[in-house]
């Protein structure tokens, strides 16, 4: 016998909210907000990789000059 997985308390907020009838614009409304939230969370997170590795925009812009495709052996 499988037991149901326990919900997230994201998931519990979220059905709480959904309780109430709102309509497809407010619907849109929030998934464009939770988007938002999770990629600004994103991208706080890969600038705080940035930090940590001490890239710079010299870097990105040496990047960008790279090569590293290999020719096909066929």
């Amino acid at each position: 016998m499988k037991t149901q997985p326990i919900l997230s308390n994201l998931q519990l907020e979220l059905l709480k909210l959904y309780a109430n009838n709102i309509s497809e614009l407010q619907l849109l409304e929030i998934k464009l907000m939770l988007a938002h939230y999770f990629a600004q969370k994103a991208s706080d997170a890969m600038d705080d990789i940035w930090e940590s590795l001490g890239l710079t925009e010299q870097t990105m812009i040496e990047w960008t000059h790279e090569h590293h495709r290999v020719k096909n052996r066929t």
